[in-house]
C-alpha cells in the first residue's frame, strides 16, 4: 500500500469525524491521539507508553463506554508516559467525539489498514501527508498554519541546512520548515554521518493544537527537536538559543491585536505589524554568518515609520542579497500577496547589503488553487539562478527589462526611501473574474487592513495622551 493511499484512506474516515460534529480544524488532533499509538506499536516503541494504555488495550475495549474509557487513557498517557515528548503530546487532552459508535468505528479502520506493507520511515511522510491534505481541504483553521510544500522545499533547497546546524522557526506552525531542512540534511549526508553530527531544530508555535501536530511530526521524523508552546515575539522564546545558523519561517500574516503582553527587549521597533516585529527577532537571532529565509506580506516591503527603519536596520546588519516576489494567492488563508526575503548576519553592524536580488515571480503568472496546484517546477527557472553557492553569487546574470531577474544596488534603494517594493515588468493578460479571490477571502483582507488601521489609531491615541498625562503630575 502506498503513501498516498493510506494518506486518502485515513482522511477518508474523517466522514465519520464530520457525523459527530467535528470540523477540519479538529480532524488532525484528534487523528494525532489515535495515529500515534497505532504507529508506536507498528513501530516497536511502545515502551515509552505506559502498560494498559496502548494500541492493543484500545482496540479491545467493548463498544459500550469505549469513549469514556478512552479519555481515561489520554490522561493517563498525558501523566505516565516514560518519555516527556509523548507527555507533552498528550499533555491537557480533550476528545472531541460525542459517540461510542463513531470512535470505535474510526479505531477500527485504523487497524484494518495494512500497516506492514509500509517501511519504517514512512509513518512520518504519512503524517505529513495529512496535514497537506488538511490545508488542501479546509480554507480556514488549521490550513492557515500550512505552507504549500513546493515553496517550503524550495526555500530548503536554496538556503542549504547543514549538519551540526542550530535550525530555528520562531513561528512553527506544524513544522513544515523543519521537517523539510531534515530531510534536505539527511538526503545529502549518509546516517552516520548525521548521527555523528545530528542538526537541532527549535521552534515556537502560540497555538495548542498545533503545536501538539507539531511534537507527533517531529517525533515521527525522529528528530532532535525543542518546540516550546508560546509566542515567539515574548519572553517565551527566551528557551530558544540566542543565535543560531538557520532561521526559516512563514510567520503568522496579519496585525498584532488583542495581546497585551511585553515583547522582547530585542525588538528595537515595536510594531503593530506582527511580520515586523518577527522580522527584527529573526535578523537579531543569526550568527555571524547566519542564514535566513523568511515569508512576509508586501506591506513589510513599503510601509512608512517604523517599517523604513526596520528595513535600513535589516540592510545594516545582513546581506540582504535575495528577494522573491511569489505568485498571487498561493496561502489558504487570506490570498495576500507575499514575497521571501533571503538575507546573512555580516561580521559587522553597518552597510552589509550592497545589492538586492529581486525575482519576480508574480506577473504574468497563472493562479494557483486546488485545481492547479503550486509545484517545485514553477521555481525551478529560480532555483537554477539563485545559485548553488551559499555565498558566491557574482556568477548571477542581470537580466534586461523583460527578464524576471534583477539587481538593484544600495544607492537606488536609498534614492527609493528604502522601498523594496520594486516592480518592472507588465502585466501581459487582463484580470478573468476567475481569478479574483473568493468573496470570504476578500472580506478577510478588508477586515485585515481595518484592523492594522486601528491597531495604529490605537498606537498614535496612547502617544499623544502620554505626555499630556506625564505632565499633569
Amino acid at each position: 500500500m502506498s503513501i498516498s493511499s493510506t494518506v486518502q484512506k485515513i482522511w477518508g474516515m474523517c466522514n465519520i469525524l464530520r457525523g459527530d460534529g467535528i470540523g477540519y480544524n479538529e480532524y488532525m488532533s484528534e487523528l494525532t491521539y489515535l495515529l500515534f499509538l497505532k504507529i508506536a506499536k507498528e513501530t516497536g516503541t511502545e515502551v515509552d507508553l505506559p502498560e494498559g494504555r496502548r494500541w492493543d488495550d484500545l482496540i479491545t475495549l467493548p463498544e459500550r463506554r469505549i469513549l469514556s474509557n478512552y479519555k481515561i487513557m489520554l490522561t493517563h498517557l498525558g501523566e505516565e508516559a516514560t518519555d516527556d515528548r509523548v507527555k507533552e503530546i498528550y499533555r491537557f487532552p480533550t476528545t472531541v467525539f460525542n459517540h461510542d459508535e463513531n470512535l470505535k468505528a474510526v479505531i477500527d479502520k485504523i487497524n484494518k489498514l495494512d500497516w506492514h506493507s509500509l517501511k519504517h520511515d514512512a509513518f512520518g511522510d504519512i503524517y505529513e501527508g495529512l496535514l497537506a491534505k488538511n490545508s488542501q481541504d479546509s480554507r480556514a483553521g488549521a490550513g492557515q498554519y500550512f505552507t504549500p510544500r513546493a515553496l517550503v522545499d524550495t526555500i530548503i533547497k536554496v538556503i542549504q541546512p547543514q549538519l551540526g546546524e542550530v535550525i530555528q522557526d520562531p513561528s512553527t506552525g506544524t513544522g513544515g520548515f523543519l521537517i523539510s531542512a531534515d530531510k534536505y540534511i539527511r538526503d545529502h549526508s549518509t546516517a552516520k554521518y548525521y548521527q555523528a553530527k545530528p542538526p537541532h531544530y527549535e521552534g515556537c508555535e502560540i497555538e495548542k493544537n498545533t503545536y501538539r501536530l507539531c511534537l507527533m511530526n517531529a517525533f515521527l521524523h525522529e528528530m532532535d527537536t525543542n518546540i516550546i508552546l508560546g509566542d515567539g515575539l515574548t519572553d517565551d522564546a527566551n528557551e530558544l538559543q540566542e543565535k543560531v545558523d538557520v532561521i526559516v519561517a512563514n510567520p503568522p500574516f496579519g496585525s498584532k491585536s488583542g495581546s497585551v503582553r511585553k515583547q522582547k527587549s530585542s525588538i528595537k521597533y515595536p510594531s503593530s505589524n506582527k511580520q515586523l516585529d518577527f522580522l527584527q527577532h529573526i535578523y537579531n537571532g543569526l550568527k555571524t554568518g547566519g542564514r535566513a529565509a523568511v515569508v512576509l506580506p508586501d506591506n513589510v516591503l513599503f510601509e512608512e515609520g517604523v517599517g523604513k527603519k526596520i528595513r535600513q536596520e535589516l540592510m545594516d546588519l545582513c546581506d540582504l542579497h535575495t528577494i522573491l516576489r511569489l505568485p498571487t494567492g498561493i496561502f489558504y488563508a487570506t490570498g495576500v500577496k507575499a514575497n521571501v526575503l533571503f538575507f546573512t548576519r555580516g561580521k559587522s553592524d553597518q552597510n552589509n547589503t550592497k545589492d538586492v536580488w529581486i525575482y519576480d515571480l508574480r506577473t504574468n503568472m497563472p493562479t494557483f488553487n486546488k485545481g492547479n496546484p503550486l509545484t517545485v517546477d514553477v521555481f525551478a527557472e529560480f532555483i537554477e539562478k539563485f545559485g548553488t553557492s551559499r555565498s558566491d553569487r557574482s556568477k548571477r546574470l542581470y537580466e534586461v527589462e523583460g527578464g524576471r531577474f534583477r539587481k538593484f544596488n544600495r544607492s537606488e534603494i536609498k534614492k527609493r526611501e528604502y522601498n523594496l517594493d520594486i516592480s518592472w515588468l507588465r502585466e501581459e493578460r487582463t484580470t478573468d473574474i476567475k481569478d479574483l479571490p473568493e468573496p470570504n477571502v476578500i472580506a478577510s483582507q478588508i477586515m485585515e487592513k481595518l484592523q492594522t488601521a486601528l491597531s495604529e489609531v490605537e498606537e498614535l491615541q496612547a502617544a499623544l495622551i502620554s505626555p499630556m498625562g506625564a505632565s499633569d503630575e
